[in-house]
């Protein structure tokens, strides 16, 4: 699906309604992400963690049905949103961080997809992202604060912004006093984190990938160059890490091991994409690229994230496999 195409309508789903179709879609989203394998250094359906498995990762999927909702019928600001969709996860596993990055990404483009799809209108790709930057650079003092909460509760690892310190209290008064938003402190932090520059930059990775999925999966109605949806999620999470070094991986280490991991990701993307996408010959060296990273303990989660919110764009879009 090009992005100045029409979007998939849902006027056949049985007189579901429009904001539960979304969060159906950002809830599949999730669990495609996650369970697809081998997805170098992240937990997957045949890796876990020590303290968080796979399966915290399904609950968490399953659990934000409601939140999702309620952003697509923008029943509550951005903020009190995240802070609803952290709450949520957390009650239903015991992982820890699953899922923030891609709340950061999926809240707003589903409050967008609620917008158009509940007037009525079918939605293009452009004209989703193009709603969901204007709802983030709507954001105010009160959702920066939530951020900050929502943030501790979910135990995110993430780098301070500048002279405001994550876990102290007497940020949220500097906050108030400077009347900073939650959009101001993604400005601050975009030259360093993905899922800022996401926000700043109108999701142009999210839409890369919705892009490539669509190509790979044939939605555009040419001849799919990847018919295997975990073929094409795993591509994709490779071909996004390859381009851009990982934040997560940054923030837990330092800016030269994310580059080693990308140029590593990069050499395996060169020869599929010189194979013409044929995945099978090059899937066990994808699978020693899995093991090294997770054997360094170097996961990719802010690549994750945006795969998510790919997967998400494109399943809006009629994404089926």
């Amino acid at each position: 699906m090009n992005s100045d195409q029409g979007m998939y309508s849902i006027d056949g789903c049985n007189n579901r309604s429009v904001y539960s179709h979304i969060a159906c879609c950002a809830q599949l989203a999730m669990i495609l992400e996650v369970s697809s394998s081998p997805k170098p250094g992240n937990i997957d359906r045949h890796h876990d963690y020590e303290d968080t498995r796979y399966e915290h990762f399904l609950a968490s999927a399953v659990s934000i049905h409601p939140v999702i909702e309620a952003a697509a019928k923008k029943d509550a600001r951005f903020g009190a949103l995240l802070r609803s969709a952290v709450c949520h996860s957390n009650s239903w596993q015991s992982g820890g961080n699953t899922h923030f990055g891609a709340f950061l990404l999926l809240i707003p483009l589903s409050m967008a997809a609620g917008e158009i799809l509940g007037s009525g209108n079918d939605l293009d790709m452009d004209e989703l992202v193009a709603r969901a930057h204007e709802i983030v650079r709507s954001t105010d003092t009160d959702d920066a604060i939530d951020f900050y909460k929502a943030f501790r509760s979910a135990g995110v690892r993430v780098n301070d912004v500048d002279e405001f310190d994550l876990q102290d209290d007497s940020s949220f008064v500097s906050l108030r006093d400077e009347g900073l938003t939650l959009y101001d402190l993604m400005k601050i932090s975009q030259g360093y984190d993905q899922i800022a520059n996401e926000w700043v930059n109108g999701f142009g990775d999210c839409v890369k990938c919705a892009q490539m999925l669509d190509i790979f999966m044939g939605i555009s109605g040419d001849a799919p160059l990847i018919p295997d949806i975990n073929h094409a999620v795993v591509f994709s999470f490779l071909k996004l890490l390859s381009e851009r070094p990982d934040t997560f991986i940054r923030t837990k280490t330092d800016e030269k091991t994310a580059e080693e991991v990308s140029w590593q990701a990069k050499c395996i993307v060169d020869k599929l994409e010189g194979s013409g996408h044929h995945m099978s010959p090059f899937w066990d060296e994808v699978g020693e690229f899995d093991e090294l990273l997770l054997e360094k303990g170097l996961n990719p989660g802010s690549t994750a994230d945006i795969v998510i919110a790919g997967l998400f764009i494109s399943l809006l879009g009629g994404l089926r496999f």
